[in-house]
């Protein structure tokens, strides 16, 4: 064990890990970082990759193979389960609520991963989403998303990953089970495998040690990811009648920097920091904390 993880175990070391994680002012990835992003290829999914290769400020590595992030697996072909089965995973963390769950399908998933239903509230954007669709009514649409207004509900989405004991506790839990020794290879997801999977991976990466700056290019590179998906998806909308404007869904389907910020600021607002969000909001403990940068990183 190196020092500076041995440091975690001692009172200088939790001030250090505290201060190490305050959020800076803004979300903004800084230009001209590369991020080894490691996509797994499936048809029936856009957003699945290995959390692995991100560097740590101690010079060690977030290890390949033991946590993947994804999008909803309930459209998975038979090709896509057997790469799965090649993961050699140990469960698959479901984020969705039984709305989303009911919609696309419960998941798809190689014999022997044990599924975990773990819901973390959406703050009903799924249902306003298919409300507004299947309304078929551009100005109801438009009343309902336009003017800045589908951007705003993402940024409430976000505030209650924070303030939401229910949504703690799912996060909090699912970080502890990453910690836990002996645990296998581990995927989690919810239905775009962006927000409520992405603050899931940035404050995972954050723990291990994974600059701030990395972790968010982690987070925000979803947009890209999903960009040419999320575009076909407008585009059966529109011939299909049900919008006359598809980009009023452009706010929902991508990540942006200020949703983060939108949670990074009630983390600043109700704890102060991350250090002690993740402490006393999501309840981990030194062990915790030391046990993900031990599994996780080296």
């Amino acid at each position: 064990m190196s020092l500076s993880r041995r440091a975690l175990l001692t009172t200088a070391g939790a001030a250090a890990l505290g201060a190490a994680l305050a959020p800076s002012a803004s979300a903004a990835a800084r230009p001209g970082l590369t991020t080894p992003i490691r996509q797994i290829p499936l048809q029936g999914a856009v957003n699945v990759r290995d959390l692995g290769g991100y560097p740590t400020y101690d010079g060690a590595r977030v290890r390949h193979g033991l946590v993947y992030r994804a999008d909803h697996l309930g459209k998975l072909t038979d090709a896509d389960v057997t790469t799965l089965g090649g993961l050699g995973l140990s469960r698959a963390i479901d984020f969705r609520i039984p709305l989303e769950v009911g919609y696309d399908g419960a998941d798809r998933l190689p014999a022997g991963v044990t599924a975990v239903s773990r819901p973390v509230t959406d703050h009903g954007l799924f249902g306003q989403l298919l409300a507004a669709i299947g309304s078929r009514d551009p100005v109801r649409q438009e009343e309902m998303l336009g003017g800045g207004r589908a951007a705003a509900f993402m940024t409430d989405v976000y505030r209650t990953f924070v303030t939401d004991a229910a949504n703690r506790d799912a996060f909090g839990r699912t970080l502890r089970e990453l910690a836990a020794p002996g645990t296998g290879p581990v995927l989690y997801h919810c239905t775009a495998g962006k927000d409520r999977t992405g603050w899931t991976s940035w404050l995972a990466l954050r723990l291990v040690g994974v600059p701030e700056q990395l972790a968010t290019e982690d987070y925000l590179a979803s947009t890209a990811i999903r960009a040419a998906h999320d575009a076909r998806v407008r585009e059966g909308l529109k011939a299909a009648g049900l919008m006359q404007n598809p980009e009023l869904i452009v706010p929902l389907q991508e990540v942006r920097p200020e949703y983060l910020d939108a949670a990074l600021a009630e983390v600043r607002s109700g704890y102060g920091g991350l250090y002690r969000y993740v402490t006393a909001g999501l309840g981990l403990d030194l062990r915790a904390l030391t046990g993900l940068r031990e599994r996780l990183a080296g």
